[in-house]
């Protein structure tokens, strides 16, 4: 029997499918049908998980890692990331302010869930990972979107995050390196950014480093923790295994803050899913503490790879393309375009109908940047082949040559 919209809740009326999950979709529905499609939508690594981690992974079967776990995670992966905050970081996080879950979704849910009520706002920077509002949404809480512009690097400043807090604000949530633009916030940035808070003891960061190994430029990294420490009672740092160890279908992502924060988000966590995976956190163990020469390698690939699309894309009129410092991600500003036609007579409108174009006259998948909060733009993946984003780059400017105006 079919159920009428009237049947669901407002809660899921509020959200919709990932954007990115359909533009996928829509790709291999056409390479299905036989047409040549170089595919770059998604967000995950197109390198294997390295074989140390899957041999751990096995081993813990063999030892017995089949049952159910502690609902916040195993205490020897728990020990393994307060480890890897003490070395990578300079941080101490003890296991008992450590959560892991499904995913880094689950963590940035658990925390929204735990701590929203009805109209509380979310300050969201866009260019935005496109499951930040629809989380804030599904939590009950108000989307406070920020317009980032190219000439700031699509970063929020202090001023403008001054300007929109009220007394209703919760939560800023900042990315770094950041889907889909790449961006990586400097020292200096960062440190503005807390001078702001530190004058608003009512909002929590949440700080979304799911990219933190991923990063091709000099600046010192200095942890933002370091910057402000003050704001650390009120901030919670997201990671997880799918970006740096190529491990997304693993489901492992982790969080840590304050231990009341995480006691909540455990309640939540303990009446949604319980604990995750247990082998794919003995595997994550064994990554965090095993060889790391696979994010060099990786990170080196994704760099030469951004250098090739930020080459390509130099030469196109009418695309602007800020140089991603981070991520595997490129986000290119296609507004002088729109309002132009193509070949056939269709006025290419909006970045929709770009990116629609591209896909369907040039066998291009994208993903459109109103997708991201950021009408005007489109998203590439880089984690392909050299090969194949070569191939895109020179599809995309034969694309832009032909549109008239």
């Amino acid at each position: 029997m079919d159920v009428s919209l009237s049947s669901l809740s407002q809660r899921v009326q509020r959200v919709a499918l990932s954007p990115n999950a359909a533009a996928k979709a829509r790709a291999q529905s056409l390479a299905a049908q036989g047409r040549d499609i170089i595919e770059l939508t998604s967000g995950e690594p197109d390198f294997d998980t390295p074989d140390f981690i899957k041999e751990a992974a096995i081993a813990a079967l063999w030892k017995g890692a089949t049952k159910y776990t502690a609902t916040n995670g195993t205490a020897a992966l728990r020990q393994a990331i307060s480890d890897k905050f003490a070395r990578d970081n300079d941080l101490d996080f003890p296991a008992g302010r450590i959560i892991v879950s499904n995913g880094g979704k689950q963590i940035i849910y658990n925390a929204l869930a735990a701590t929203l009520d009805a109209g509380d706002q979310v300050i969201i920077p866009a260019p935005y990972w496109q499951s930040f509002p629809a989380i804030v949404k599904i939590t009950d809480g108000s989307p406070v979107v920020v317009q980032c512009k190219r000439s700031s690097g699509y970063k929020i400043t202090a001023a403008q995050l001054e300007a929109v807090l009220t007394p209703r604000t919760r939560w800023l949530i900042l990315n770094t390196p950041s889907n889909p633009s790449g961006a990586v916030y400097t020292r200096a940035e960062l440190g503005a950014l807390a001078e702001v808070l530190s004058r608003y003891p009512r909002v929590w960061v949440l700080l979304d480093e799911i990219y933190e190994r991923i990063r091709f430029d000099d600046e010192p990294r200095t942890h933002f923790l370091h910057l402000a420490p003050d704001l650390r009672s009120r901030t919670l740092i997201v990671n997880g295994a799918s970006k740096t160890y190529a491990m997304t279908g693993w489901r492992i992502g982790y969080g840590a803050g304050p231990a009341e924060l995480i006691d909540a988000m455990t309640v939540v966590q303990s009446q949604v899913s319980s604990g995750p995976s247990a082998v794919g956190q003995a595997a994550l163990a064994a990554a965090l503490v095993g060889d790391q020469s696979f994010i060099d390698r990786s990170v080196a690939a994704y760099r030469s790879r951004r250098d090739l699309l930020v080459q390509a894309f130099a030469s196109i009129d009418g695309l602007a393309l800020s140089v991603p410092q981070g991520a595997f991600f490129a986000f290119a500003d296609c507004s002088a375009l729109l309002g132009r036609r193509t070949p056939g007579g269709q006025v290419v409108d909006t970045d929709l109908a770009f990116v629609d174009y591209l896909l369907t006259e040039y066998g291009v998948a994208a993903v459109d940047g109103t997708s991201f909060g950021s009408p005007g733009h489109f998203r590439l993946s880089i984690a392909a082949s050299t090969e194949a984003i070569a191939q895109a780059a020179q599809r995309i400017a034969r694309a832009c040559v032909s549109l008239n105006q």
